[in-house]
């Protein structure tokens, strides 16, 4: 690429031939310019200096004729840090740079990572730091920011110092690279349009199977018989639940519900059912299609009148007089990802009242009788919540998952693994926005001090941080007790501790979200640019306290489940 001088870049400074430079590098913004949201007209006409609402963020959404005088042709990296954040060029870059400015320092080398050590055998969670060897397994990894990433990732280049954690091994520091430059390359850039155009595109979610990412987000090993999808940097028989947390938690790092949503929101919930409780002449008709990313599946149970009381759902699901099918009539309401869904895993009423007559139905799109409409909500714009009627559904009986009147089983066995995905990301979305936050205070000056100078600024920082951790230290032990416990046992013993920790996880959310747009200030309540991400994460707070159990029954749940668990073993008051 060309080296510019100085001088060099001085010559375009017009409106027809416009270069800048930002960061030592050289950027032709020409054509650029007219792709402003407010189009040429408003960004060489206007007088004062003032960034729109950016759609698509942009270095031309500076816009304004005062400001082009000033920094066509010259450096503008002041300028240009004050409205965006470097993601954008991070998008732009490959198709606006032209050189960089003579004499810039090139980027200093990575230091030579420690060879990994060899992987665990397959039923191994964990690899022991207690040896030398061990401890220096796994190579530091992301910004370094204190507490912007989970404790593990953190080590002295040198090795001189390292955190140790029992829980991860090679395949995990693997997996999570592998993850984060896929999201950081393809996904990262284009989040604000798509959560505007409240839509991911499909080829991302059809990514999702071909890398192996869907197979690996049930909560269960790796379904090899369903699929020939493999996760690239781990070999699929030692795949395991922090394999599973650490897919969640970098997708998170996206700052948004609603991307998340729509690649595992009603899938993550949706499959796990089927795959542990439908006949398996149906897991071999619709399992290979959903795995591969060419078919989805949400979870609809919640009703316009029962949301987390399930045991009083009314969608009814009748038999027909020769057993061979049911009738179902009913609706369903906030259903995630129900407008895509091609199978909607269904709580029915097929009994009398109360919990010993709900059943679990797998109800296809193609069901005559079945009808969907988008639901337009505060947050999560881009995950496709929906509202569902059936209308005399004729559904094959062998389409029953589980037990007929038996499915509030089935349907509290998935709400541990619901409910701990929205754990896993609501503290990624809580270190997401203390990571901007402490990025934003260490930029951004206030009566003559950065922000993070201000020890109210730092109070606000270290309390988002101390809840971020106790969250995370909680999140991983309830993960490491899942992977030693089966499936019955963990929903027996772990469901009051999951709750809890979902109040917890989802209450840090909600204050981080406070606080960051407190530190923001008017960026937080702007749609698009430097604070897009604690803008829209402050709208999808509600989203994640709400569903999967509302705050208020997720605390009630943890302290009735854990008397209930503790009086069996013997405890004493």
């Amino acid at each position: 690429m060309r080296v510019f001088t100085v001088d060099e870049v001085k010559a375009h400074s017009k409106p027809d031939d416009l270069f800048i430079i930002v960061h030592g590098d050289v950027y032709d913004v020409t054509e650029f310019k007219n792709e402003h949201p407010g189009g040429k007209k408003s960004t060489f006409t206007l007088t004062t200096i003032t960034p729109s609402r950016d759609v698509t963020p942009g270095l031309a959404c500076w816009g304004a004729m005062s400001f082009l005088e000033r920094v066509a042709g010259k450096d503008a990296t002041v300028q240009f840090q004050k409205y965006h954040k470097d993601s954008v060029l991070d998008k732009y870059r490959g198709k606006l740079q032209v050189g960089s400015l003579e004499g810039k320092a090139p980027p200093a080398p990575k230091p030579e990572p420690p060879k990994p050590a060899p992987a665990a055998p397959a039923k191994s969670v964990a690899v022991s730091a207690k040896t030398e060897e061990d401890a220096t397994a796994l190579e530091p990894y992301g910004d370094m920011i204190p507490y912007g990433d989970p404790a593990w990732y953190q080590s002295i280049v040198d090795q001189r110092s390292q955190y140790h954690s029992p829980y991860y091994n090679a395949t995990h520091a693997a997996l999570r690279k592998e993850v984060r430059e896929w999201i950081t390359s393809e996904i990262e850039p284009y989040v604000t349009e798509w959560d505007e155009a409240r839509h991911v595109p499909d080829t991302i979610f059809q990514q999702m199977g071909q890398r192996g990412y869907l197979a690996g987000l049930l909560g269960v090993k790796f379904p090899v018989e369903f699929t020939d999808r493999r996760v690239a940097s781990v070999p699929a028989e030692q795949w395991d639940h922090f394999h599973e947390l650490i897919l969640t938690d970098e997708l998170s790092r996206t700052g948004s519900g609603g991307f998340v949503w729509s690649q595992i929101g009603g899938y993550g919930i949706g499959l796990p059912p089927v795959i542990r409780f439908a006949q398996e002449p149906l897991k071999q008709r619709i399992l290979p299609g959903l795995l591969a990313g060419e078919k989805r599946i949400c979870l609809a149970i919640t009703e316009p009148d029962a949301g987390s009381d399930v045991a009083n759902l009314t969608c009814e699901a009748k038999l027909t007089p020769d057993g061979k099918h049911y009738i179902v009539n009913g609706e369903k309401k906030w259903i995630t990802n129900g407008i895509w869904a091609d199978y909607f895993t269904t709580a029915v009423r097929t009994g009398g009242p109360g919990m010993g007559g709900v059943s679990v139905l797998l109800i296809e799109k193609t069901h005559p009788g079945v009808s969907v409409r988008k639901m337009d909500c505060q947050g999560v714009w881009s995950s496709g919540t929906t509202y569902i009627t059936f209308e005399d559904v004729k559904v094959p009986v062998e389409n029953l998952v589980g037990k007929e009147n038996q499915g509030f089983k089935v349907i509290m066995t998935n709400f541990n693994h619901e409910r701990l995905g929205i754990v896993i990301q609501c503290n990624r979305f809580s270190r997401v926005l203390y990571e901007e936050s402490m990025k934003y205070a260490n930029k951004r000056k206030t009566f003559g001090k950065k922000l993070v100078e201000h020890p109210v600024i730092r109070m606000k920082l270290a309390q988002m941080a101390r809840q971020v951790e106790a969250c995370h230290n909680w999140l991983e032990n309830i993960v490491y007790q899942c992977e030693k416990m089966g499936t019955t046992e963990s929903m027996l013993r772990l469901g009051g501790a999951i709750a809890g920790l979902k109040a917890q996880a989802t209450t840090t959310f909600e204050f981080c979200a406070r606080e960051a747009a407190q530190i923001f200030g008017g960026l937080a309540y702007t749609r698009g640019g430097q604070g897009a991400k604690v803008e829209r994460l402050y709208r999808d707070v509600k989203a994640y306290m709400i569903p999967g159990g509302s705050l208020e029954i997720m605390e009630d749940l943890s302290i009735r489940q854990a008397m209930r668990v503790h009086k069996a073993l013997g405890m004493k008051l």
